[in-house]
């Protein structure tokens, strides 16, 4: 592997910025702490920084040379609100608080890179370390760019990073095109006519309604999708009534959607939407859906993702990179930036040890055999994007 020396000298650094990340989570829009640190980081090494974007994001920028050309590099800062299992020194100090999804670990090899590039200047541009608040759920990236971040930070092209705790330490993967579903989040209300439970012929029961409407949106994907595409619909959460002797007048179903294609997510809306209404007024009663698209679908341009396959092949061997790696039905809001840029996603292996497990859970950490790998990779591309003049 072609891990960079001089990053792989600094590793234990990483490894103790890491930690410190992970024991004071933070969770979206609300990551002050990690803000300081990642600003103090970037202003010790010598960057520019800038702060307030997007709440509580932040941009480092550097500037080498007289090159008009500009990149830049992003890594989400936000925790999620879980309990965490696990028993090691650097567990989290914050119970229901923890870095389960990997962003300590994409935070500190963003910072890797930056030292890195900072004090060996190696290119003519300009780069930008953007590092995003709140990327889990509440629109962290949409924020940055709301805040003028591409207006004031102009990039040519935009890159971004996830663990994959699914594959070993030592690969990456990445796939031009659609790779991140885009995610909604859905609310229908089911009203009826409330009644004692035991005179159900006195009421418009909309448990059952909403019984039948939970049933039936599930033949959108089987039978309205196009087969060649691929869409999840979950119902995961259904509300209604607080006695046992009581049909209560309304009924709540939640739950959220996933595709890859803009038409896609438009078209199960509009079918959600008439078959809650057309079956709810089946039964007597009415139903209304709240469908908000929280992520766009993401979607890599197919020359940066090239470029990047090149970058991790350089670093670890074209036999370690997937460059058509599978779908992921999760969501990334990653997606707002590469629709306002060029750029692509790729994702590094953080996996294939004993006891691994996925991100999301309260035994999830990051590992830490992967900062170096992560560092050198925004560090090459950096250098090869904007690579010096030939003589």
């Amino acid at each position: 592997m072609a891990v960079i020396e001089r990053i792989a000298a600094f590793h234990g650094d990483m490894t103790a910025w890491r930690h410190d990340i992970h024991a004071h989570p933070e969770l979206g829009f609300e990551e002050q702490r990690t803000s300081d640190l990642v600003a103090e980081k970037l202003e010790r090494f010598g960057c520019e920084v800038h702060r307030g974007i997007g709440k509580t994001g932040l941009v480092g920028t550097l500037r080498v040379g007289n090159g008009g050309s500009s990149v830049g590099l992003r890594a989400d800062m936000d925790a999620l609100p879980i309990l965490e299992a696990n028993t090691f020194d650097h567990r989290s100090r914050h119970d229901g608080r923890m870095h389960a999804c990997g962003h300590d670990g994409h935070t500190t090899m963003l910072l890797g890179a930056a030292r890195y590039l900072c004090e060996t200047r190696n290119f003519d541009g300009t780069v930008h370390f953007i590092f995003q608040p709140a990327e889990e759920g509440l629109g962290g990236a949409k924020a940055m760019v709301a805040d003028g971040l591409f207006e004031r930070f102009p990039v040519d092209a935009v890159f971004g990073m996830h663990n994959g705790p699914s594959f070993p330490v030592g690969k990456f993967a990445m796939r031009a095109g659609p790779m991140m579903a885009g995610g909604a989040s859905f609310d229908i209300i089911v009203t009826g006519k409330g009644a004692h439970g035991a005179g159900p012929e006195n009421a418009i029961d909309p448990m059952v309604a909403a019984a039948h409407v939970a049933t039936a949106l599930q033949t959108i994907v089987s039978r309205n999708v196009d087969p060649r595409e691929a869409a999840v619909l979950s119902i995961t959460q259904i509300h209604g009534g607080d006695a046992y002797n009581v049909i209560p007048e309304t009924a709540v179903l939640r739950g959220t959607a996933r595709a890859f294609n803009e038409d896609v997510m438009g078209l199960i809306e509009t079918r959600m939407r008439r078959i809650a209404e057309g079956v709810a007024h089946g039964l007597g009663a009415s139903a209304a859906l709240d469908f908000r698209v929280i992520f766009p679908p993401l979607v890599n341009h197919a020359d940066e993702t090239d470029f990047a396959g090149d970058i991790a092949a350089a670093v670890v061997g074209e036999e370690n990179v997937d460059r058509d790696g599978p779908l992921i039905a999760a969501s990334e809001d990653f997606a707002y930036m590469l629709n306002e840029r060029p750029g692509a996603y790729i994702r590094i292996g953080n996996g294939g040890t004993e006891g691994g497990c996925p991100v999301h859970n309260p035994g999830y950490d990051f590992n830490d055999a992967a900062l170096p790998l992560g560092a050198s990779f925004f560090a090459r591309l950096v250098e090869a994007r904007l690579a010096k003049p030939s003589d």
